[in-house]
């Protein structure tokens, strides 16, 4: 039996009728993923902008053409600061441009996040704390409504379990936090949320992964809070988390029985940031190269990590942050590197995400009914026969 079986399902479907319904080929080929296979991809507002020279935009869409040949879901940012810098003015016309020009290429899209302490709107500094409340929740429903069957993914709120405590400097979210408590704003932002829209997909995501996010959890479903969705940062910088660690997140996660979603994954391809580095944030470096040999690493590590998350029925989602080198703390941890060239790492998972849990020309005969029994990894397919193509999904 496979590992991921779980993963698979059957249909039958019916290609033929009348005569001649017998015996006749029919070739299936998968489309996509059920699974969703993801990055982020802050650039598409630029480039959808038109504020790339005619170099950044030819290797933008060299990096989005391999992009889409893996990826089937993409993360896009709504950080508050810098989506509404100015009270009223949110950046609505480029990240609708954006989000309508990755889903053309076939991607789910989540928006991320909608309440967070940090790039938080410095106005909303001027603003008592029942203003910043009562602001904050109207934001929510403001962009789940205008951004509804575009964007049906948010991650509502990020990293809760140090918000009331974060004081590297002020900011409108930690005071609310602060003053009225994680589980009580926690439940009033799902609760906005999935009045405006019932239907989205709605994560509580966080990089604490220690048994602090599993009581905050844990609170909010005793509290009766309708989190559905759990999300979890898998920043890899200080080095590979190995299969134990792994295994042991998600055994204490898994126990919610609610889906899981890893939403931020980074893997390093070249030096290791030094443990003794608290907040990753925190550490500068001038030139951080990726190596042959820690391209190598990446690609070992970035394979064996899928597919150990594979394994588990529970994880829904992997996205990588970010698609391309330097993008994020100026780490070599993207899938393609500074010139828009695919890594190992990039290669290792195409030849599992798009080869070996991929079917591909794969030839059915009819039976005396004209019918064919598929199987295969979820998600969607088409079937080919006499110059007709048929759509269907495997479940």
């Amino acid at each position: 039996m496979s590992k991921f079986n779980h993963r698979m399902g059957r249909t039958t479907l019916n290609v033929l009728s009348g005569e001649n319904r017998a015996n006749q080929q029919v070739v299936v080929n998968q489309v996509k993923h059920a699974f969703l296979f993801g990055c982020s991809e802050f650039s598409t507002l630029p480039y959808v902008g038109g504020e790339m020279d005619a170099e950044q935009h030819a290797g933008a869409e060299k990096r989005y053409d391999l992009m889409a040949d893996l990826m089937n879901y993409v993360t896009l940012p709504f950080y508050w600061g810098r989506y509404e810098p100015v009270e009223g003015q949110p950046d609505r016309v480029r990240m609708r441009k954006a989000a309508e020009y990755l889903k053309a290429r076939g991607m789910t899209l989540k928006g991320h996040p909608l309440c967070w302490h940090t790039s938080c709107a410095p106005w909303l500094l001027e603003k008592t704390n029942d203003e910043i409340y009562r602001i904050q929740l109207e934001r929510i429903t403001r962009d789940i409504t205008e951004y509804k069957g575009l964007i049906d993914m948010w991650d509502v709120i990020n990293e809760a379990v140090i918000m009331p405590l974060f004081d590297k400097y002020d900011n409108a979210i930690t005071r609310i936090c602060k003053e009225r408590g994680r589980i009580s704003l926690i439940r009033d932002l799902f609760k906005t949320a999935q009045q405006a829209s019932p239907v989205a997909t709605l994560l509580i995501n966080d990089f604490e992964t220690s048994e602090s996010y599993d009581i905050l959890i844990e609170g909010c479903l005793e509290a009766g809070i309708k989190i559905e969705h759990i999300g979890i940062q898998s920043h890899q910088h200080q080095g590979w988390w190995g299969p134990e660690k792994t295994a042991e997140i998600l055994e204490r996660f898994s126990r919610f029985q609610l889906p899981i979603h890893f939403t931020e994954l980074n893997l390093v391809s070249g030096h290791i940031m030094p443990k003794s580095i608290v907040d990753l944030n925190d550490y500068k470096c001038d030139h951080w190269p990726s190596t042959e040999i820690g391209e190598a690493r990446q690609a070992f590590e970035a394979a064996a990590f899928y597919e150990q998350l594979l394994e588990n029925p529970w994880v829904q989602s992997i996205t990588w942050w970010s698609f391309m080198d330097g993008l994020w703390l100026g780490a070599p941890s993207g899938l393609v590197s500074k010139d828009n060239t695919a890594k190992p790492a990039y290669k290792a998972l195409h030849d599992r995400i798009k080869g070996q849990w991929w079917v591909n020309d794969q030839i059915y005969t009819t039976d005396a009914n004209g019918n064919i029994t598929v199987e295969g990894w979820k998600g969607v397919y088409t079937a080919s026969i006499n110059g007709q193509q048929l759509s269907f999904n495997i479940e």
